[in-house]
């Protein structure tokens, strides 16, 4: 019988494909001739295009996303080498919109849109033999009513060790013009009842790690409300993780979330910038009163973990004042800040600033910002450097304790910039450095750079080290430690265990 292989290259075997199964749910028809095959990045190409080609499929569709569009283009080389008759069709977000920045023309079709109603009908015409003469096929927004849902072809496997990635919503009511999702401005909703039915069936076969891509999923409180009572009438543990927007917590959700047991609930709060003159730039909306307030509320009154966004780079925010962004953010949460660097996406209007900014970026993915009028190459090149390693020490929750000894004057931003620099010099290197050797770098920083006293260091970094089961300290560190942490815990599952050090 003719086959269809649906398979992408995921970025961590983790992160099962949400996009691969709105496809095998919807082909119909053709559903039994079809089979999903997930890879990561850590695959050796050849081999995938071994193990996708071993059933002889007559049609491939790989799922395209800024993190493997090089390993696609590899993988489509090989297939139309070793297969030529095979017709592979490209999808997902890299390739929806043009320009095409990774070269995919060895692709027989790629579909540009929502595809699980046009990836259907093109199989089904391709297997008939009247195949489509045009290589690029538009796919606009379905009317999610007509969509049969995925849930159910999440594996026992995916429930037990996966995270299960589900969408109550699709679509973005703002702006952002760095964003895709603004693209698509009219939120459509599931119907929550059956959502509700599917989540349920979902928990009693075991799923406990609920991931919702909805990019904004406070801005229908009554749907929301009923979300996330589902949640709050489960037992723990389980672990919930939503993007929200800053501004939006009427009470009926406060209410709720005040409610979360511990180390259930992650909500992410896309802040990008607190610099209003870069908020109208992009086309945010920035109510900087109601966002302090809301996430001074989520710090205080709930047990959420929050994870929140900055962004380097944006037109027409120097470096000074994405500084500044960092230290109100730290001074408003204990929970992660996540430094991003900004990236030019095909079908975003971010290109608008390029001449007025003189924002270049790189050709390659992630296509991320390089320099801009205010930001020299060499300054953008030490601000990813920071971001790795605020990533590696502050947000990785290893270093609670002792993170905060890098600014001890409460400038967050120069403290830790001086640290990244001299850790760089030191390095050579912002990948690869394991948490002994971190913890041996920080101590060394703090005492010879920062003139701290020996056992001060040391006794917290212990603090910091040692409440995890398991762990021991680094010699230099275990010479001069004068005080050990009373209490040590085990962390949770591999998926929510960056969480629960930061709870430690």
């Amino acid at each position: 019988m003719p086959g269809i292989v649906l398979a992408t290259i995921n970025a961590r075997y983790i992160h099962a494909s949400l996009g691969l199964r709105w496809l095998y749910a919807n082909l119909r028809d053709l559903q039994a001739q079809a089979s999903l095959q997930e890879f990561c990045l850590t695959d050796q190409i050849a081999d995938v295009a071994e193990k996708i080609l071993a059933s002889k499929p007559v049609i491939v569709g790989i799922g395209v996303y800024i993190w493997n569009a090089a390993e696609v283009r590899q993988l489509v080389g090989i297939l139309k080498r070793v297969a030529p008759n095979t017709k592979i069709v490209l999808g997902g977000p890299e390739v929806s919109h043009l320009p095409l920045r990774v070269d995919l023309s060895e692709a027989d079709y790629i579909v540009q849109g929502e595809g699980e109603h046009a990836f259907r009908d093109l199989c089904a015409a391709i297997l008939s033999g009247t195949p489509p003469a045009e290589k690029l096929i538009p796919a606009p927004p379905v009317e999610v009513e007509t969509l049969t849902t995925p849930y159910p072809f999440y594996t026992g496997e995916d429930l037990a060790h996966r995270l299960t990635y589900v969408e109550a919503s699709r679509g973005c009511p703002f702006t952002c013009e760095f964003c895709f999702s603004s693209i698509d401005k009219r939120v459509r909703p599931f119907a929550i009842v059956p959502f509700l039915d599917e989540m349920e069936d979902l928990w009693q076969r075991g799923a406990r790690t609920f991931k919702f891509v909805d990019r904004t999923f406070n801005s229908n409180p009554e749907a929301a409300g009923r979300i996330l009572d589902f949640f709050l009438a489960k037992e723990p543990p389980f672990h919930a993780h939503f993007e929200v927007i800053p501004d939006h917590f009427p009470e009926v959700l406060k209410e709720r979330l005040r409610r979360f047991p511990a180390g259930t609930l992650q909500l992410e709060v896309g802040i990008q910038t607190l610099h209003p003159e870069t908020a109208v730039n992009i086309s945010r909306r920035l109510d900087l009163d109601r966002i302090k307030e809301n996430i001074a509320f989520l710090e205080r009154e709930t047990p959420a973990h929050l994870h929140v966004d900055l962004i380097v780079g944006l037109p027409g925010e120097s470096i000074e004042q994405f500084g500044q962004n960092l230290n109100n953010l730290a001074a408003l949460t204990r929970g992660e800040i996540q430094i991003g660097i900004l990236k030019k996406l095909s079908g975003t209007a971010i290109n608008r600033h390029d001449r007025t900014y003189g924002m270049v970026y790189s050709p390659d993915p992630p296509y991320e910002i390089l320099q801009n009028n205010l930001i020299s190459f060499t300054q953008m090149q030490t601000m990813k450097r920071l971001a790795r390693f605020w990533d590696l020490v502050y947000n990785s929750g290893n270093f609670r304790r002792t993170a905060s000894l890098l600014w001890p004057e409460g400038d967050v931003f120069h403290g830790f910039l001086d640290f990244s620099r001299w850790l760089y010099q030191e390095t050579r290197a912002t990948w690869q450095i394991g948490l002994p050797r971190l913890a041996e770098l920080l101590f060394r920083y703090l005492v010879e750079q920062k003139g701290m006293e020996k056992s001060e260091v040391a006794d917290s970094l212990a603090a910091d080290i040692l409440v995890i089961k398991g762990r021991v300290l680094p010699a230099t560190i275990k010479e001069h430690v004068t005080r050990l942490p009373e209490e040590r815990h085990s962390l949770d599952k591999p998926l929510t265990k960056r969480q629960s050090r930061h709870r430690e």
